[in-house]
């Protein structure tokens, strides 16, 4: 008897040295956004240097975990076999209230565990208010997903 194959596995980040506290926070259940020691100006994705002042001094922010979707897709058909039986789920940019100069990728679901297409797509909407939570991913991360705030 032979076993069937496990399930295709969801994308989950690649981690680099200046992104890796982003991850270590997200483990945790922060949400924490990288910001120069120096001039103070908040930056993402995370660098080694500020693009503002040009310091290498750098410290981690807690930021609200509250934001407005600022953008979204349905993507039809999904490319990788782990999201089609999923689809239509949805992909958004979230625009963070702390820094609305921010934007992080995610998906808006319904609770912190649940599956990407737990939100009817017809409730989404340019502007939405969302609140972070994080869903663990099975290997001792976490990815930031999305709530919608009047569900």
């Amino acid at each position: 008897m032979s076993e069937s194959p496990a399930p295709p596995a969801l994308l989950t980040p690649v981690i680099d040295e200046d992104g890796a506290p982003f991850w270590e926070y997200a483990a945790r259940g922060e949400l924490r956004v990288q910001a120069c020691a120096s001039c103070e100006e908040l930056r993402f994705p995370p660098r080694p240097c500020c693009p503002h002042c040009r310091s290498f001094d750098s410290e981690w922010r807690l930021m609200s975990g509250k934001g407005r979707i600022w953008s979204y897709v349905l993507p039809h058909p999904p490319l990788l076999p782990a999201y089609a039986a999923q689809a239509p789920y949805n992909a958004v940019i979230v625009e963070l209230t702390d820094a609305p100069h921010i934007r992080l990728v995610g998906n808006v679901v319904t609770a912190p565990g649940a599956a990407l297409d737990s939100v009817d797509p017809a409730r989404l909407r340019i502007g939405a208010r969302v609140q972070v939570a994080f869903t663990d991913t099975g290997d001792g991360m976490a990815v930031p997903r999305w709530l919608l705030e009047r569900p």
